[in-house]
C-alpha cells in the first residue's frame, strides 16, 4: 500500500489459490482505501493453509475486510491454519475488520497474526467467533479456535494476545469458560496516542453500547503493555458483539484521525 496523488492504493498485488482480492473502494472523502478479501470456495476445510501478507507503506491507510463470514467446516484431516503477516511503516494505518468467524461441528482452527509496526503507526484488529449450526440444532460442536497475535513495535515484541476457545472442554485448565454464552468478540488497538484516560472513557462507551443491545453482552477492556487497548466480549449474537466493538472502532477513528464512522456497505 502506498499513497499516490492523495489516494491510498495497492501498488503491488498478488493472489493465488482460494483467496481473491476485490477492486478498491473509497468509503468517504479521506485518502483511505478499502480492500475486500474473498474466498470463492465458501469456507476452510481440514488441513487448509492460508497466508495473507500486507505491507502498508509510510503515511498510507488501509481498511481491510472480508466479503462475508469466514466458515470453518469439519477438519478431520487436521486443523485449518491461517497466518497474517502485517507490516506498517511510519504513520501507517491498518484497520482489519472482517466479518465473523463461524466454526461448525468438529472444526478446529488456528490463526496467527504477526504485526511489525512503528511507534507512529496505528493498528486495529477485530474478530468475532460464532458457533455454527449443527444437524441436531445444537451449538458449540466445534473443537477449538485459537487466535494468537504478536505485535512488534520498532523491532521489539510489545504485545502478545493469545485467545483459546474450547467450548467442549470441561477441564480446570481450560483458558475460557463460556458460562452459557455463545459468541466471543475481541478488539486490539495499538496507537501511541491511546492513554489510560482514553481507555477509561472508551470503557464507559463500551458499557453503554452493551446496555443498548437486546441480548446481554459482557465487556472487558484494559490497556496493553504498549500504548493501546484490548477488549473481550461474551454474548449470544454476532450483531450485539459487533455493535459494541464497532462503536469503539468508530470512536477511535474520530479521536485519532478525525474520520467518519466506518460503513462497509456490504448488504
Amino acid at each position: 500500500m502506498e499513497r499516490r496523488a492523495d489516494k491510498d492504493i495497492a501498488t503491488r498485488q498478488f493472489h493465488q489459490g482460494a483467496l481473491r482480492v476485490l477492486r478498491p473502494h473509497y468509503l468517504d472523502s479521506t485518502p483511505q482505501v478499502c480492500y475486500t478479501v474473498v474466498n470463492p470456495g465458501g469456507g476452510y476445510l481440514g488441513a487448509d493453509q492460508y497466508r495473507i501478507g500486507i505491507d502498508v507503506g509510510p503515511d498510507s491507510s488501509l481498511l481491510l475486510t472480508t466479503q462475508s463470514a469466514t466458515k470453518i467446516y469439519r477438519t478431520p484431516q487436521g486443523e485449518a491454519h491461517a497466518q497474517l503477516n502485517l507490516e506498517l511503516g511510519e504513520n501507517a494505518v491498518l484497520e482489519y475488520l472482517p466479518d465473523q468467524l463461524i466454526a461448525y461441528r468438529d472444526a478446529s482452527y488456528r490463526q496467527e497474526t504477526i504485526v511489525h509496526m512503528q511507534e507512529s503507526s496505528s493498528l486495529v484488529l477485530l474478530e468475532i467467533i460464532t458457533p455454527g449450526w449443527s444437524p441436531d440444532s445444537g451449538l458449540f460442536k466445534y473443537q477449538r479456535i485459537r487466535l494468537r497475535t504478536e505485535v512488534h513495535i520498532d523491532g521489539k515484541l510489545s504485545v502478545l494476545d493469545n485467545l483459546l476457545v474450547e467450548p467442549g472442554a470441561q477441564e480446570v485448565e481450560s483458558l475460557l469458560y463460556l458460562q452459557g454464552f455463545t459468541h466471543v468478540g475481541m478488539l486490539l488497538a495499538i496507537d501511541s496516542r491511546i492513554d489510560s484516560a482514553m481507555v477509561e472513557q472508551l470503557r464507559d462507551l463500551a458499557y453503554e453500547a452493551a446496555q443498548q443491545q437486546k441480548e446481554h453482552v459482557h465487556v472487558g477492556i484494559s490497556m496493553t503493555a504498549a500504548s493501546g487497548l484490548s477488549i473481550r466480549t461474551l454474548g449470544t449474537s454476532t450483531e450485539s458483539a459487533a455493535a459494541v466493538l464497532i462503536s469503539i472502532v468508530n470512536e477511535l477513528r474520530r479521536r485519532l484521525r478525525g474520520q467518519n464512522p466506518v460503513e462497509l456497505r456490504k448488504y
